[in-house]
């Protein structure tokens, strides 16, 4: 019998991190459900797909349902992504990141609130801080209106559609974080996958406004669904000034794809300006830096420069999950 779910993972040197989201799929998968489980391993050079198979050797519940599929070249998380679901025997695809933990009962509610609506094509779980607190995880679809409210300091009540109880029933959202995002398989290849032009951030944004608008499938945020994310992406600044281009500049193209270069343009001036009252607040809090909200309005005003793709192009083992 085909499995209905498919842990799709994508894994980039990060080796400290497999263990726990693999043991987070073994403990929580739902009794009764046929799965497998997918690693892409992104080129890494850190031993993770030798701890893969160490790991799957040593437990029955991973070794049983554990394929690794391991890239010579480092390609960007939309690509990832998009192979992990042409790959899938799943009608229903959990994309996680390596440094995402699945809750008890996550991938069960996940799966009730797309199996009770046909015209999700996606749903995203609550994601938590490694200390347990909610983090903001869906969103309206950007625009000019959404850019307006950020550069207010309205977004968490204009823009953020994720929070409330857990207990709160599913909603429709605009679009939800890929870290621990449910697709139903059929769907995401009805409207061609993932973009490839987005290598990271703005890939899911993308994605998910494809499902509403060529596919006529929406997004789900589930708030019974948990799972810590350790965002080892957002926090590293080891990379600096790339990740902040490429994260600039996807979503520029996301604005300038959906809705032309003049809201664009409008895009990038408004975002440059929120930048600059956190950058003035950062000259007197403690722990922040004003140079790097500095340099965030920067780059949010004029995308340009040597991005993580570049990077990742240039040596083939260096770029994003």
């Amino acid at each position: 019998m085909p499995p209905e779910l498919t842990y799709c993972i994508v894994n980039t040197n990060g080796r400290e991190h497999v263990p726990a989201c693999l043991g987070a799929i073994a403990e929580t998968h739902p009794e009764g459900v046929e799965h497998e489980i997918l690693l892409l391993d992104n080129a890494s050079d850190d031993g993770s797909v030798a701890l893969a198979e160490e790991l799957a050797a040593g437990d029955p519940r991973i070794g049983s349902a554990l394929r690794v599929i391991a890239l010579e070249r480092r390609e960007g998380k939309a690509a990832n992504d998009t192979r992990l679901l042409q790959e899938a025997a799943g009608e229903y695809c959990l994309l996680l990141n390596e440094d995402s933990e699945l809750q008890p009962g996550a991938a069960a509610a996940l799966l009730d609130a797309m199996r009770a609506d046909p015209k999700a094509g996606a749903a995203g779980a609550q994601l938590l801080d490694p200390a347990g607190v909610p983090q903001p995880c869906a969103w309206r679809l950007p625009g000019v209106g959404t850019a307006l409210a950020q550069a207010l300091f309205l977004h968490k009540w204009l823009v953020t559609e994720s929070g409330g109880d857990s207990g709160d029933p599913p909603r429709v959202v605009g679009w939800a974080q890929s870290a621990a995002l449910l697709v139903r398989r059929s769907a995401a290849e009805a409207v061609g996958y993932l973009d490839p032009d987005f290598f990271v951030y703005s890939d899911e944004t993308d994605f998910c406004k494809r499902l509403l608008d060529d596919g006529g499938f929406h997004t789900l945020y589930v708030p019974a669904a948990r799972a810590i994310h350790h965002e080892q992406l957002s926090t590293d600044r080891s990379s600096g000034e790339r990740r902040i281009v490429e994260f600039h500049r996807n979503r520029d193209l996301y604005m300038r794809k959906h809705h032309g270069p003049v809201a664009a343009a409008a895009v990038r001036g408004l975002t440059a300006f929120s930048y600059l009252p956190r950058a003035l607040a950062a000259l007197v809090l403690p722990g922040h830096d004003p140079r790097w909200f500095l340099l965030h309005a920067r780059k949010a005003w004029s995308p340009r420069g040597e991005g993580i793709r570049e990077l990742a192009e240039r040596s083939g083992r260096a770029g994003p999950t």
